[in-house]
């Protein structure tokens, strides 16, 4: 309802302080878009403080090293915002492809006694799902003829899926599992070998809100440049996470565990820029931007239970570089 308020706030300044009519001088444009991200979403296990020193009990990362994909973007601005100013909207969405997209590492700290490493495991990841929906309103305000800025409020959604499959695990021996004590990983580990064998899954769900604002410049026209940046503490991720029955050597089963985090306020920041050349009717952008969201910690279920596990705090992250190649045209 805040968000709303505020979206109403920024249409009515931008109407009756500065004049505008709705239509007039404004256009709708379409924009093709190409590009890659290239990075890592993490999920996280917070350690519980009374066991040892390591902050994670669990930290595991997968890669999106690189994730291509193809998207549309519609916007609706003034045809001139060097004139006077107004406001806009834009709505973006990119589709990644399926595929091998780097490795996934699952590390875990489980001693009670040191925080030494006690299990380790290398797999090959693929991308299964990459969907990412971008929302923005806000004023575009002209100086001097020369700069302008855009200060707007910014909604995302975004899902990933991930597959580890094949690779290895390496897991120190067990002194006393009654109170959680290992001998140290290189010290005659126990070796796996999961060839053929999807060993995990894992998907993020994001929901982001954000202030942000863009400066750019059109004095070397018919060059443009934008700089951009997004800043909240508004994240929330639903997680699902399921290590899979696995076939093991000795001829047996590992049993199936899916494991359900909600995290939420952490910090989402993204600088960005944008370089563009313009052609009457069409601009030709090549954006770089750089998405990082950090810091969420919130409640982890098992096994699809009714009540969190009060021992440990889940988390989830995402560190990603975003290029991409655009086409806009304006009608």
């Amino acid at each position: 309802m805040r968000n709303i308020t505020v979206l109403s706030v920024l249409v009515i300044i931008s109407f009756s302080v500065y004049g505008q009519d709705p239509v007039k001088n404004y256009a709708l444009s379409m924009s093709f878009q190409t590009g890659f991200v290239y990075g890592q979403a993490l999920e996280l296990v917070y350690q519980n403080p009374n066991k040892n020193d390591h902050e994670f009990l669990s930290e595991l990362k997968w890669d999106m090293k690189p994730v291509f994909y193809l998207g549309m973007e519609l916007n609706y601005g003034k045809t001139d915002i060097m004139s006077k100013p107004g406001f806009f909207s834009s709505v973006s969405f990119k589709a990644g492809f399926p595929g091998d997209t780097g490795i996934m590492e699952d590390r875990d700290w489980v001693s009670s006694e040191n925080a030494e490493l006690t299990h380790y495991s290398r797999h090959t990841n693929k991308t299964r799902e990459f969907l990412w929906l971008d929302a923005a309103i806000g004023l575009s305000i002209p100086i001097k003829s020369i700069f302008y800025i855009n200060p707007f409020i910014n909604c995302s959604w975004m899902r990933f899926a991930f597959t580890g499959r094949d690779g290895y695990g390496k897991y120190a021996r067990v002194i006393s599992p009654y109170n959680d004590t290992y001998h140290p990983i290189d010290d005659n580990p126990n070796i796996f070998i999961y060839d053929g064998q999807n060993v995990i899954t894992y998907k993020q769900d994001w929901f982001l809100a954000a202030l942000g604002f863009t400066i750019g410049t059109n004095y070397f026209k018919p060059l443009l440049i934008d700089l951009t940046f997004r800043i909240s503490p508004l994240t929330y991720c639903v997680a699902m996470d399921e290590h899979l029955s696995i076939l093991l050597l000795n001829g047996t089963y590992t049993a199936k565990q899916t494991y359900n985090d909600y995290t939420s306020l952490g910090l989402y920041i993204e600088p960005g820029c944008k370089i563009s050349f313009n052609l009457r009717k069409i601009d030709f952008s090549l954006e770089v931007n750089y998405r990082y969201i950090g810091n969420t910690r919130g409640l982890a279920y098992k096994n699809n239970s009714r009540f969190p596990d009060l021992n440990h705090e889940a988390g989830a992250g995402l560190s990603v570089l975003d290029t991409r190649f655009i086409i806009k045209i304006q009608f």
